[in-house]
């Protein structure tokens, strides 16, 4: 995981994850709602990536 995200990309990550159970420890509904935009933000990105990677051959 840490060749593909890079040390950055990991404490990313972890702050992410941080940052939800802070919210989820006083309001689990909206720590939810968080997780799921969080979610299909990912998915789009991941979406325009595979795209642009495609426009440039790979």
């Amino acid at each position: 995981m840490l060749d593909t995200l890079g040390l950055s990309g990991l404490f990313g990550a972890l702050l992410v994850l941080a940052g939800v159970a802070i919210v989820a420890v006083k309001a689990p509904v909206v720590a939810a709602g968080i997780v799921l935009v969080l979610l299909g933000l990912g998915l789009i990105v991941r979406r325009v990536a595979k795209s642009l990677m495609g426009v440039f051959g790979f």
